[in-house]
């Protein structure tokens, strides 16, 4: 669970969106700001609201803001909820009257929200940032205002080094905004290092110092005293992390008293707020209560110590042995078949029957106690080696149940109405596990609580065993209404099958999304797009939904086309350059629709980067970039654009011939591994007939074979490590497109990727997936299906996979529409969302259309009678 889209999930009950918007509407209204933004700005100053910052710059004689330097040691302001009004103010007085820029969150909300336990750990504690002009005023400043602002309290800054006892910390990166590519192939900010490069700027939660930057000599001692700070003399060995947050870390370790396995967790004071403000030392003391009056029970750790370091406090438990209950789906769930065996699904129910029994025990024995736990969910229930026997872990958020309070923190798939209160709290939860346990998707309910009655059905249909009652009995808690209204109503969209209806209902529900008024984006979807230039892209922004609608045949949307043109008129400073994520993607769909000199002034300014130092990949690096050259060549008739992408294709072939790092794992799969320079490398060899560029498309996917293995049931996937992939962006079902591909034109080939074929296709037909977008879900085995020639793919394979899509179906304006990555919100990009759905039933149901992903049509054009098997050599 990635815990940031909790944070974009707050704003707006349908989409993700930007924290900032949740406070003001995204209008800086003043009364959810501090007296100190609502201040009329200093004659000579400048002020602009910039995400969750307000910026204040001081103008030069000419009324332009000020030239100071573009990077140095910053000062950050640390504050909490009850002083930051107070510390604003000070930071202004201070700044205005010398003249120096700074910036401050302007609202108490915004501020709540960097310091929430899964905030971003960069960001974590900043409240105000100084930018003083050298050394010398470096100083002076924090002499200064560490002298008004002494005693004032805040939460720890993780990236930076703190100033004496106050709130005031400093770091060395940069001022001005300013990229550069880095070893991985993506576009960061950056600073320049002792000899002028652009460099990275490192954001870790740690605070470093550039190798070609010197510590200033008034630093030193504040350097000395943070690393006075030591666990040496605790009786206690840590061993290793189990956990980060912004409330602090959770340990595994040993007492060296008796060897007995502990976990030690950390509180940091004022950091990893809860939604009623409490900090990760409340949540920790609140724990440590609860596990106190529940000891005994065996259903919790036993409490064993509660100290001090360094002001944070640490709780001692019990190492509970065992694993969450998540980790046992993907090893014992049946669906993640083509056809689960009727004894696997059978021994399966009967299994999570008993096991939700315990649960319900568990957390009855804890009621019994008086204690409601308030975050019962998969993660936080721990399956014993036995697997049978469970214990609940984590008891941040219990309380009383006396207080018949509120939810304060939980897991989304889990996450009670505001109605429950109390024991009703741990009820919905466990109503929400029932489901879960069958089908984990169960984060659907926060976009529409109405969905499980749905979810009950298919479930009813796919594990026939389960009783009705268990099933009913869950959906009446979930859809209840306290207030005694009627249950809430299962959304009814249409079903994805239905084609063309279908096409209709998704184009109408994405135009009904659309906000051609904002800036920031064009089409809601992933988190992602309010990054840097995420708003335009292929992957998540505007051009990627542009280019879905026009290939499946929709009406064009014009509005939306000039709202792309408009803003990369020019493209924002920062937009990244590639083919899913930035400018050359842009470039192609504005080719496509007409507007040519556009896309030839964007490939323009991307050649006037050093595009050569972009990763290998087709998603941002130079598989993707060399593709669009290579189309626009074709298009326009530019014989530069080939020689670049011919370029592009040499440094590919050379980077091939080098032998992976050996230390790092290497990425593999259609976007972010070696599949997507096979792609390019294909179309190179179409484009020219040289039969070097089919040969080096079948290094590269050998390459990426070499990071797979074989699940038992067939299936070929993704091996990441920690987990195995099945999926089209980052799985083995977008190898699969471009093996399909290769073996068009080298069928001498066939018989040495048979089997990986045919595993891709086991992959690509279970029963379930965990989420519906294109790149991650089962849209992308859609799209993998209506295409691939590999024995044994068949119609009614794909038919299954239309039919699971319409599991995850949500109504939006009355129209089909799915949720996004994480399925907290619903979304309308091409990569996790609605118009990638649109695109693989368009593939699937319409080939007419032609619709496919950029660079993959269906398998054609005929094999080489060229290209011999390595073997005949």
């Amino acid at each position: 669970m990635d815990k940031r889209y909790e944070v974009y999930a707050l704003a707006d009950r349908h989409f993700y969106e930007t924290p900032d918007r949740l406070a003001d509407g995204g209008q800086g209204t003043a009364a959810h700001l501090y007296e100190t933004a609502r201040r009329p700005v200093p004659e000579g100053w400048e002020a602009a609201r910039i995400g969750d910052w307000l910026t204040m710059t001081p103008l030069g004689p000419d009324g332009k803001p000020a030239q100071g330097p573009a990077q140095g040691w910053k000062i950050h302001a640390s504050a909490t909820r009850a002083n930051a009004e107070e510390i604003a103010g000070i930071v202004w007085d201070y700044c205005v009257e010398r003249r120096i820029p700074f910036k401050f969150v302007p609202g108490p909300h915004l501020l709540h929200l960097r310091n929430t336990k899964y905030a971003p750990r960069d960001g974590s504690g900043k409240f105000v940032t100084v930018y003083p002009d050298g050394e010398e005023q470096l100083h002076e400043v924090l002499r200064g205002l560490g002298a008004l602002l002494e005693g004032f309290e805040g939460p720890y800054i993780l990236t930076d080094l703190r100033w004496g006892e106050g709130p005031l910390y400093v770091r060395y990166g940069a001022f001005a905004r300013a990229f550069v590519v880095d070893d991985r192939g993506s576009l960061v900010p950056a600073v320049r290092d002792g000899e002028g490069r652009l460099v990275p700027d490192r954001r870790s939660p740690s605070f470093q110092v550039p190798e070609w930057v010197t510590l200033p000599a008034f630093l030193q001692p504040h350097l000395d005293a943070r690393n006075t700070t030591t666990v040496g003399d605790l009786p206690y060995r840590i061993e290793k992390a189990l956990h980060f947050s912004n409330g602090g870390g959770v340990y595994a370790g040993t007492d060296t008293r008796d060897g007995r396995k502990v976990v030690l967790k950390e509180g940091r004071p004022h950091a990893g707020l809860a939604s009623d403000g409490a900090d990760a030392i409340a949540r920790l003391e609140r724990e440590r209560r609860a596990l106190e009056q529940v000891a005994g029970t065996g259903v919790v750790p036993e409490v064993r110590d509660w100290f001090e370091l360094g002001g944070h406090r640490f709780l001692v438990m019990d190492f509970v042995e065992g694993r969450p209950l998540n980790s046992f789906f993907a090893e014992r769930h049946p669906l993640l078949a083509q056809d689960p065996d009727p004894e696997a699904v059978a021994s399966y129910t009967a299994w999570a029957l008993r096991v939700h029994r315990r649960v319900e025990e568990a957390v009855a024995a804890v009621h019994e106690r008086g204690i409601v736990f308030n975050d019962l969910h998969v993660f936080n229930i721990m399956v014993a080696p036995d697997e049978e026997s469970v214990f609940l872990i984590d008891f941040e958020a219990a309380a009383p149940v006396g207080e018949n309070g509120r939810q304060v923190v939980a897991h989304p798939g889990f996450f009670a109405p505001p109605d429950r209160r109390g024991a009703d709290v741990d009820r919905y939860a466990l109503a929400c596990l029932r489901l879960a346990l069958f089908l984990p998707v169960t984060t659907l309910f926060v976009v529409d609580r109405g969905k499980a009655a749905h979810l009950a059905e298919v479930i009813a249909q796919q594990f026939p065993d389960v009783p009705r009652a268990f099933l009913d009995e869950a959906v009446a808690e979930i859809t209840r209404e306290v207030s005694g209204r009627a249950p809430a109503a299962a959304s009814s969209p249409v079903d994805p099958g239905d084609w063309p209806y279908s096409r209709d209902s998704m184009v109408k529900a994405i135009l009904a999304s659309a906000t051609p008024e904002r800036t920031d984006r064009l089409f809601p979807g992933d988190v992602a797009q309010f990054s840097d230039g995420g708003g335009l892209g292929i992957a998540h922004g505007a051009a990627g939904v542009l280019y879905a609608l026009d290939a499946v045949g929709a009406e064009r949307y014009e509005e939306g086309e000039r709202w792309l043109l408009a803003h990369t008129a020019p493209a924002p400073v920062g937009t990244p350059l590639g083919l899913y994520d930035g400018l050359a993607g842009v470039a192609l769909v504005l080719d496509r629709l007409g507007h040519r000199q556009r896309a030839l002034d964007l490939i323009e300014a991307i050649l006037a980067e050093r595009w050569q130092n972009l990763s290998s990949d087709l998603h941002g690096g130079l598989a993707g970039l060399g593709l669009v050259l290579g189309q626009l060549a074709r298009t326009t008739g530019e014989s530069e654009l080939r020689d670049r992408a011919a370029d592009a294709a040499r440094i590919l072939v050379h980077r091939l011939a080098e032998p992976p790092p050996a230390a790092a794992r290497q990425r593999a799969g259609l976007l972010r591994g070696a599949t997507g320079p096979a792609l390019f490398l294909l179309r190179q060899y179409e484009w020219t007939g040289q039969d070097a560029w089919l040969e080096a498309a079948a290094v590269a996917l050998r390459r990426d074979l070499q990071s797979c293995v074989t699940r038992e049931n067939g299936a070929l996937e993704v091996d990441e490590g920690w987990r195995t992939l099945p999926y089209l962006g980052d799985g083995s079902a977008g190898l699969g497109l471009v093996l399909d591909d290769l073996v068009s034109h080298a069928p001498a080939l066939a018989g040495e990727f048979a089997a990986a074929r045919s595993g891709v296709l086991t992959a690509a037909t279970s029963r379930f997936y965990a989420q519906p977008g294109l790149f991650q879900g089962r849209a992308g085995m859609i799209l993998h299906l209506s295409r691939t020639t590999a024995p044994g793919a068949g119609p009614d394979r794909l038919a299954g996979q239309i039919a699971g899509l319409g599991w995850f179906s949500m109504a939006y304006e009355g129209q089909l529409a799915f949720p996004g990555h994480q399925m907290m919100r619903l979304s309308m990009d091409l990569a996790t969302g609605t118009a990638g759905c649109l695109l693989a039933l368009g593939a699937a149901l319409d080939p007419a259309t032609g619709a496919h992903l950029p660079f993959l049509p269906p398998p054609h054009g005929g094999p080489s009678t060229r290209f011999r098997d390595p073997a005949e050599s």
